[in-house]
């Protein structure tokens, strides 16, 4: 099959591509960036091009060449969840460019999303509930999600939403916490800042998350949200011991020295009922 990566070298998207080559798929990767491109283990093996799809996408929708279905990764300005801009300018112009895409004859389509459309509920989060979000990148995650359910009554397609909980590997923020803890023990910091950390959350491998990308592209019949998450809630200090365990690192824990987010529920976490189901089946 031959599939279209936008954001390409971020997070997400390196590790979705080389999952997407290993399972033998042809792959499209699209970045603003050629330099960060380049760097990645899959470069040659790809058809790489850049392009900021703000600015212009219609050469990616040529109908002579388009792929068999479309993962759309790409989104500016985290991990800032509270900036005008995830509305102002990133909604509409990925509004924009999956549309286009879909009334060129693209019949597949995959959008990363964002357990933040849950807002404020508490406990576990199920594919099903209404969404309810508080941040601006929240908001405009769900109402992109909205407005593509819109479009397929005009013209059908499939489509498929990854709800992404907490990840972590290879290529996450440097600004993350477990990228954070990681470098202070590299550097032999006696001590490490963090919340309290008795909130629950639901943190999941990035090889993980891109196998599940593989998984739904491969199985389109698994249709609309989907929570791409783990299902089981740990607490962000057992999360991070666990981690100095690995690391063998005797380091401070500074607990309390950050506030809890303001836009975070003390506990949540996904229920992975479509994903499990259809494993369950499948093995």
């Amino acid at each position: 099959m031959k599939v279209m990566v936008t954001g390409a070298t971020g997070f997400v998207g390196r590790h979705v591509i080389n999952e997407l080559l290993i399972r033998g798929h042809s792959v499209v990767a699209i970045a603003r960036n050629i330099d960060h491109a380049q760097k990645m283990p899959w470069f040659n093996k790809v058809e790489f091009v850049q392009c900021d799809l703000h600015k212009s996408f219609e050469h990616l929708l040529i109908p002579s060449c388009l792929p068999d279905a479309i993962i759309h990764l790409a989104w500016a300005g985290l991990p800032n969840y509270h900036d005008f801009y995830h509305i102002g300018t990133n909604l509409p112009a990925d509004l924009a460019f999956l549309t286009a895409a879909t009334r060129v004859g693209v019949s597949h389509i995959i959008v990363a999303g964002t357990c933040l459309e849950y807002g404020m509920q508490y406990g576990p989060l199920d594919e099903g509930m209404m969404t309810n979000p508080t941040t601006t990148y929240g908001f405009a995650k769900d109402t992109l999600r909205k407005a593509l359910q819109l479009l397929q009554k005009e013209k059908p397609f499939t489509l498929q939403w990854m709800r992404l909980f907490y990840m972590y590997g290879e290529g996450q923020n440097v600004n993350s916490l477990l990228a954070q803890l990681d470098q202070a023990i590299d550097e032999g910091q006696e001590a490490f800042d963090m919340s309290n950390g008795d909130q629950l959350r639901d943190y999941l491998p990035i090889q993980k998350v891109a196998e599940n990308f593989a998984l739904a592209l491969d199985n389109p019949r698994i249709e609309g949200v989907i929570n791409c998450c783990s299902g089981q809630p740990i607490a962000v200090i057992d999360l991070v011991q666990q981690r100095c365990l690995e690391k063998m690192s005797e380091i401070q824990l500074n607990r309390g020295y950050y506030p809890y987010p303001n836009y975070e529920p003390m506990a949540f976490w996904g229920v992975d009922s479509k994903l499990s189901d259809f494993k369950r089946i499948m093995y």
